[in-house]
């Protein structure tokens, strides 16, 4: 596993070059990849360029974002299909191989069956165009009861869901974004965690839980620095994930206001120092 800084995720506004910059200095060993900036970069110098970017501040690539609108009508979804080879191409060639997406908790419009087919009919050829180039794509599920809260039907929200419609993908290439905040509000267990494969795992998101707060009763956009306040077993969590075998980035998606308050370097290395002290108390 390895420190991954997003800086969307904490309020940072950064092409790469200042990200890059950003993880270098405050500690990050990597950090997502934009994939459009970087077929921008490689258009108007190479894609070497944009290698030698990377390798020069000593940063590993984390995930990028595959850039399809499939829950969106049909014009989008297969105008972003017509792309992804392109893209997929690209990320491989720079050696980004974890993408991700969500996967919403409920809706107004599909029933649960519904929205099960329609998801499996949607992903399933970009996963199979992402396995063509070596890909792996985690699906996020939202946990928090509050956000599926007030829809008319309910749909795939918890962790052994979540592995079941990536089964039902059935390209061999789909598992999780294993986010901790999302684990704790869908009240799945340790024990849960520890039946995963290291398959199952494509891409791992740290977060803590604000105290003295039920899990069913946490808002989504309300969360904490990784170890802020020891709600979520981040120590636990983190050496399971050691003990499966994962290897991929571990990115902090805080949604904190005094982080997103402060400036870049101040945001990235109070963000850095949550997750070195995550590090400590697994002892990794």
């Amino acid at each position: 596993m390895f420190k991954n800084l997003s800086t969307g995720a904490i309020g940072i506004r950064a092409n790469m070059t200042e990200g890059l910059a950003l993880a270098k200095n405050s500690g990050f060993e990597g950090l997502d990849l934009n994939i459009d900036e970087a077929n921008q970069l490689a258009q108007e110098n190479s894609v070497q360029h944009v290698k030698d970017l990377w390798s020069e501040a000593g940063i590993a690539m984390g995930g990028w974002g595959f850039g399809v609108n499939w829950r969106g009508p049909d014009a989008d979804y297969y105008a972003g299909l017509a792309q992804l080879p392109e893209r997929a191409a690209l990320a491989a060639e720079l050696g980004c191989y974890r993408t991700t997406t969500v996967v919403g908790p409920a809706s107004n419009d599909m029933t649960y069956q519904e929205n099960w087919d329609f998801s499996v009919k949607r992903l399933r050829p970009i996963a199979e165009i992402l396995k063509e180039h070596g890909h792996s794509i985690g699906l996020e599920f939202i946990g928090p009861a509050t956000s599926r809260k007030g829809s008319k039907f309910l749909f795939a929200y918890s962790m052994d869901a979540m592995l079941g419609l990536s089964a039902a993908v059935g390209t061999g290439n789909v598992g999780l974004l294993f986010d901790t905040w999302h684990w704790y509000t869908c009240r799945s267990t340790t024990d849960d965690v520890r039946k995963l494969s290291v398959s199952d795992v494509v891409y791992v998101h740290i977060n803590d839980a604000p105290a003295g707060i039920d899990p069913d009763d946490q808002i989504d956009n309300i969360r904490c620095l990784p170890a802020e306040t020891g709600v979520i077993p981040l120590t636990e969590l983190m050496q399971i994930l050691t003990d499966l075998g994962y290897e991929g980035p571990v990115t902090p998606e805080p949604f904190s206001k005094k982080v997103a308050s402060m400036e870049p370097a101040d945001a990235a290395k109070a963000t850095a120092e949550s997750l070195d002290q995550v590090w400590e108390n697994a002892g990794l």
